[in-house]
């Protein structure tokens, strides 16, 4: 059997990919105006390298805020057109708003235009040439799965949506059972004789084993298993692709080897880290408490027409290694709104009035939680504090719940920049899952990438 050699790009290099031919693309398009156009604003040269930088870190930075290097949307050329457009007009407001580090004003405003529709399409240009090359079948990763049929469909459905290019395309039942249990299933199932030839002709570039457990892996398919492996051919374990694609860790396929799972990031405990986000902190949590106090005024007004109550409301929450402490919010449900105990808060819940709505949709109410942090019971970035009660009754139905309880809660976290508002069981073990892989994680790196994300969700009005 030949090994294949089939192309295909990572996740990491698809989205290098992009940053990189934006900026390509772009100051393409500035060459092309300067040819033209007699354009002047802006010319490729090493006389104008720190103005070229300076544009590629706004194209870089405002693009990810605007989700250009997000996969699933980066796929759908109407979602990209608008976010493309979105990037450019912010690029040259800041670009221009920056007189001492970008060019002088042309005399010819005219220019302007050009210049702003010049990032436009060239970087629309590029992401067609993307969706029609890069996200064609040619360069799909095709995988073939070895596990027990019962977690299957469960598996291959949450890898398929996680992205675009990871087409699993089949699999291989990794333990003895009868004919019967194959039937009505949506997954194309291989024979485990037939494994090494299917490789080969459905051109198998990786082996995903999500076999829990391995004792039960029948010896035809270990043997091949170990073929393949001796040959050099790529074969993971599938919570390693879990944690790679969905980016959390996969707690319901743990289960008593729990502690090979969760290594923990080095940055707990480096101090230099710890350090830098105190400092953070402190840092970030002063400016916050300035620009709500700027607010205030409006906040005042908007409660006494839309909320008629309270402007603060204080709720006991949970902190690190499990002790309570007082969070303070701005009110954004009616008063007495628990009056027949605690419920979830769910989706266009009618105890959250017409004020409150904007208030958690544009992420105010959490604007007094500053002061939290500045007392150091909250960081900028972790796990949300939930309430003592939701914790004793989720610790108890949730394996691992209390593990995120060793950080800071945070303001806003990997699971609130990742996935929806949590009003229910199954919507908390997804952001349980989010919250221990940013513990397992955690970098300066993904600290900035939650930040980012977390403008991204302001700006679009996410917040719930």
């Amino acid at each position: 059997m030949k090994k294949n050699k089939g192309i295909h790009f990572e996740v990491s290099e698809r989205k290098i990919l992009l940053r990189i031919m934006d900026l390509v693309m772009v100051f393409l398009g500035i060459y092309g105006l300067e040819i033209l156009l007699d354009f002047d604003y802006l010319f490729i040269g090493i006389q104008s390298m720190s103005q070229l930088v300076l544009l590629g870190v706004y194209i870089t930075v405002f693009a990810t805020i605007f989700e250009l290097y997000d996969l699933q949307k980066a796929s759908k050329l109407d979602a990209t057109f608008k976010n493309i457009v979105i990037t450019a007009s912010t690029v040259v407001l800041f670009y221009l708003l920056t007189p001492f580090l970008s060019p002088i004003l042309p005399e010819e405003r005219l220019q302007i235009l050009y210049f702003y529709l010049s990032i436009i399409i060239a970087i629309s240009l590029w992401r067609i040439a993307y969706n029609y090359l890069i996200e064609s079948p040619r360069f799909y990763k095709r995988v073939l799965l070895v596990g027990e049929v019962s977690n299957i469909e469960s598996l291959a459905s949450a890898l398929n949506q996680s992205d675009p290019n990871y087409k699993i395309i089949g699999f291989i039942n990794s333990e003895l059972s009868n004919e019967e249990s194959f039937k009505s299933r949506g997954l194309k199932e291989f024979k485990a004789k037939d494994f090494l030839e299917i490789i080969h002709k459905q051109n198998i570039s990786e082996v995903l084993v999500a076999s829990f457990n391995t004792e039960a892996i029948i010896s035809e398919v270990y043997r091949d298993l170990m073929l393949l492996l001796e040959r050099g051919f790529k074969i993971r374990d599938y919570t390693q692709v879990y944690e790679e694609l969905l980016h959390k860790v996969p707690i319901q396929f743990v289960g008593k080897d729990f502690y090979k799972y969760f290594p923990f990031s080095r940055s707990n405990e480096n101090k230099l880290y710890i350090f830098f986000r105190r400092s953070f902190d402190i840092f970030f949590a002063l400016i916050g408490i300035v620009c709500g106090i700027c607010l205030i005024p409006i906040i005042l007004l908007g409660n006494l027409l839309g909320n008629n109550g309270p402007l603060f409301y204080v709720q006991e929450r949970v902190g690190k290694n499990s002790k309570p402490f007082n969070i303070i919010k701005l009110r954004t449900m009616i008063v007495n709104a628990e009056e027949e105990g605690a419920k979830w808060a769910k989706k266009n819940d009618n105890r959250i009035t017409t004020f409150g709505n904007f208030l958690r949709r544009s992420r105010l109410d959490e604007i007094p939680q500053f002061y939290n942090v500045i007392k150091g019971e909250m960081s900028i970035i972790g796990p949300r504090p939930e309430r003592p009660f939701f914790v004793n009754e989720l610790s108890r139905i949730i394996p691992f719940y209390e593990t995120r309880h060793m950080i800071k809660p945070g303001l806003t976290g990997w699971a609130q920049v990742s996935t929806r508002y949590g009003s229910s069981v199954d919507d908390s073990l997804v952001k349980l899952q989010y919250d221990l892989y940013y513990i397992k994680h955690r970098s300066v790196f993904l600290d900035f990438s939650i930040v980012i994300k977390t403008l991204s969700t302001v700006l679009y009005y996410r917040g719930q």
